[in-house]
């Protein structure tokens, strides 16, 4: 508790309310998983723990992330877009980029004026835990216990060996770096410290407590124990069209896609094309994969079990969610030696475009991207004494930058103005608390910017552009899967929503990719891609 008091004393906080009246919020982060890869979202992957979360209370079908690791985790722990915390592209890993040279949009560290949901949280009398990825600050003075959480276990720096992580990576228990056991596996060990965190907060009656549970399940490298692999070697020999077609078939039974929008192309070869050793080399990194997820349901499951044990279960918002969409990153195949698979060995060793893009089902493209195969993800919501809905949908547009205002509202706190001597800016997000019951949310805009990919969506309506390409326009009540572009239909209104972007983008501090940090470089000072309009227009200057 002295760390929440110094956070209350820092940010001048007034007194908390009546501790009787907050639940406690868990927060369950998936690392680089696929839409459809839950059994709730249409998925054949074995995992009951969150299914049966998302039974006893919501699933939303229009939540979105980041596109990526790092800008989602800034967004999802200060209630900003990733580039207001100081976070637009990726974390820096070095002292000399780490410094702040009048772009705080890339700093690659978590902005000073910035609060974290656990300072937040912290000072309306929470207990603040975290256990797995951090990744939003990889140098001491920028490590969960600077940002206000009171306990950390888990890897400073990004994804790393399931069995044995690198020193680099930066192991830790609290500021300590520490050597991994020898029975040591990330997804178990990162439940493990959630557990024995909730166990603490019990021994403190008075206080309610928020866990971040971040893991790096699902992302490379394809690291599982045998026997979770073994439950699906050979079930993948179908094929991933095989596979798109069985979870879209599923997915709209559920209601958690539209059975009106086509599926997106395939973005692999055919898999009857393949010979037969590459169709059971992919197979077993479909295993794998699906065996990372799957032990991340059974950590999943030991935690709530934890939490009926201790009475918890009835005062305790839960949410489940994902980073970004599934990863293509290998090509089609995935990245790795074959002879990896199936060991302890190795680092890169992926599952590949194909499989990402059966993840992503039915949407486009992938992590990275801000078409809807990269930023939509799952969040599931189960609160049994403050969502008295159990199974429902809902379909309306969100993001994690709600989060902060949820919890906020739910914890009645307040959200500071300063930080450290730095303006705090005002939360983007608005509070999610209304659909828990039959509420709305107002109609805004939402923005993405990563590695110059781009989009705005406001109502049915979507623009994106992929780096360097023209935008595209997207009515999603029909077409989420982005599969009919109406740019050259609705220029004019292409060409307000890019206005509209480019407002935020230079509110926001986005640059176009890459940002150079150099002496004497001036980037562009318009960010956003081509409307058909300008297209239009030069040709006309040509001719």
């Amino acid at each position: 508790m002295i760390l929440s008091l110094l956070c209350a004393s820092a940010l001048a906080f007034p007194d908390p309310p009546a501790l009787a009246e907050q639940p406690n919020i868990v927060v369950i982060l998936a690392d680089d998983m696929g839409f459809s890869d839950l059994g709730c979202y249409g998925g054949e992957i074995r995992t009951p723990h969150i299914d049966s979360l998302a039974a006893g209370g919501l699933r939303y079908t229009q939540f979105y992330n980041a596109a990526r690791c790092c800008p989602t985790r800034a967004a999802l722990l200060t209630g900003l877009y990733p580039h207001q915390a100081g976070i637009g592209h990726m974390t820096s890993e070095s002292a000399e980029q780490w410094e702040d040279e009048g772009w705080p949009g890339y700093r690659g560290t978590l902005a000073e004026g910035s609060a974290t949901l656990a300072e937040v949280l912290g000072a309306a009398g929470y207990r603040t835990f975290m256990s797995g990825k951090w990744h939003v600050g990889t140098f001491e003075g920028s490590w969960p216990l600077d940002r206000g959480f009171e306990r950390y276990y888990g890897l400073i720096r990004g994804a790393s060996n399931f069995w044995r992580p690198s020193p680099d990576k930066l192991l830790m228990r609290g500021r300590t770096p520490i050597e991994p056991p020898e029975d040591f596996y990330a997804t178990d060990a990162f439940t493990d410290a959630a557990i024995g965190f909730v166990e603490e907060a019990e021994s403190d009656d008075d206080a309610p407590f928020f866990l971040y549970l971040a893991y790096t399940a699902p992302h490379w490298p394809l690291h599982a124990p045998a026997e979770d692999v073994t439950r699906y070697r050979g079930k993948y020999r179908g094929g991933w069209d095989d596979l798109r077609a069985q979870r879209l078939a599923r997915a709209r039974e559920l209601g958690v896609i539209d059975g009106d929008w086509e599926l997106t192309g395939r973005d692999a070869p055919a898999w009857t094309d393949l010979a037969e050793e590459r169709r059971d080399e992919l197979d077993h990194r479909m295993a794998l994969y699906a065996a990372q997820v799957d032990r991340m349901d059974q950590g999943v499951g030991r935690l709530m079990a934890t939490l009926e044990r201790l009475g918890e279960w009835e005062d305790t918002l839960v949410l489940f969610l994902i980073d970004n969409g599934g990863c293509a990153e290998g090509g089609v195949g995935g990245f790795g030696p074959a002879s990896q698979l199936g060991t302890r060995e190795g680092y890169w060793l992926s599952y590949g475009r194909g499989w990402a893009n059966a993840s992503n089902t039915p949407f486009r493209r992938y992590k990275h991207w801000v078409h809807e195969g990269g930023i939509a993800t799952p969040l599931v919501a189960h609160w049994p004494r403050g969502i008295a809905a159990r199974g429902e949908l809902r379909h309306t547009p969100a993001h994690l930058i709600d989060l902060m205002a949820t919890f906020v509202e739910l914890a009645g706190a307040t959200y500071p103005e300063e930080r450290a001597g730095s303006a705090v800016p005002p939360m983007e997000g608005v509070s999610l608390v209304p659909t828990f019951g039959e509420g709305s949310l107002p109609e805004r805009a939402l923005f993405w910017e990563h590695e110059g990919n781009v989009a705005v969506r406001r109502g049915k309506w979507k623009l994106v552009a992929t780096q360097g390409r023209p935008w595209e326009l997207y009515d999603l009540e029909t077409d989420r899967t982005e599969t009919r572009d109406l740019a050259r239909e609705e220029p004019e209104l292409s060409v307000e929503l890019a206005e509209l972007w480019q407002v935020w983008a230079d509110r926001c501090g986005v640059l176009p990719f890459p940002p150079r940090r150099r002496p004497g470089y001036h980037p562009p000072e318009r960010a956003y891609p081509r409307t058909w309009v300008d297209l239009a227009a030069d040709r006309d200057e040509e001719q």
